[in-house]
């Protein structure tokens, strides 16, 4: 990937000390006001986050830019927009190994910043992507769905979603309806219940869901496009965030093999995670968007 790339070559570089603060004159005894970083926060970033951050902004403005006024007008999201992020070692780009470059989280933040730069609708699909879809899987899941899922999310082969929010509760897990039942005997668990305001829903391959269990503990399952009883119904007509694919998740008896069980979450800690694990990104995405 063009990240990975460009971190090889920077290290090979020996270029690993913070440069120093340029706002400082060294032929005058006061500083000098730069508008443009007034907090002097360039001074505060290592080269290889000045790297990364570079590389993001050119693609963001050569390629996202140009798309975006008509993506918005007409309510359009380009699936190709993935794979561009993908191949750039965008998404998921804290997460080492797996096709993942595993750089700073002040990295991820400057990534967010400069994708909001365009449009909240295209941060908030890679926000999605690799804070609610890969997080949990490389956090709560087994190194058997680390390998099948990440190495494909990260190149952008698939599009991930994430379902907590539902129609009678919001974004309230206490309050969840959808209901998840072991089956011993055929090792699956059925899932029946609706998610709404679903970023990435109307294109995913794949899905984070989050279902209330018999024991009537939160657990989180990995859902595929194709399932029987699975839908994936778009919401339309959305006044903001228009160049985002936002849907619906509707199961009715869903079967998910128990191997599509998050192990490693139980509870409100599951989505929770998943949830400061994207704020993050989206604190960093404001800056952006104010710019």
């Amino acid at each position: 990937m063009a990240l990975r790339k460009l971190l090889h070559e920077f290290q090979r570089s020996g270029l690993h000390r913070i440069s120093a603060i340029r706002n400082v004159s060294h032929t005058s005894k006061s500083a000098t006001f730069d508008w443009k970083d007034a907090l002097n926060f360039e001074s505060q970033l290592t080269e290889e986050e000045k790297l990364i951050r570079d590389s993001c902004r050119s693609y963001c403005q050569d390629k996202l830019m140009p798309r975006i006024l008509m993506a918005n007008r007409n309510e359009v999201f380009h699936k190709e927009i993935v794979t561009e992020m993908g191949e750039l070692g965008l998404l998921g780009p804290t997460i080492s190994g797996y096709g993942c470059p595993g750089v700073s989280s002040v990295a991820y933040g400057l990534i967010a910043r400069e994708i909001e730069r365009v449009d909240s609708s295209y941060r908030s699909a890679m926000s999605v992507q690799s804070s609610l879809v890969m997080y949990p899987i490389w956090d709560y899941g087994t190194e058997t769905q680390r390998q099948k899922y990440l190495p494909r999310l990260a190149r952008g082969e698939l599009i991930g979603c994430f379902g907590l929010t539902e129609p009678n509760h919001g974004s309230d897990p206490g309050g969840m309806e959808t209901r998840a039942k072991y089956h011993p005997r055929s090792k699956v668990y059925t899932l029946t219940g609706s998610k709404t305001w679903i970023t990435n829903s109307p294109i995913a391959d794949i899905g984070i869901v989050w279902a209330k269990c018999e024991d009537k503990k939160i657990r989180g399952f990995i859902i595929e496009k194709g399932m029987k009883g699975l839908l994936f119904p778009k919401i339309e007509g959305k006044f903001s965030l228009r160049a985002s694919e936002t849907g619906m998740i509707v199961m009715d008896e869903v079967e998910v093999p128990e191997e599509n069980l998050l192990p490693n979450a139980e509870g409100l800690r599951g989505p929770f995670g998943c949830l400061n694990n994207a704020r993050y990104g989206i604190a960093w995405g404001t800056l952006g968007a104010a710019e």
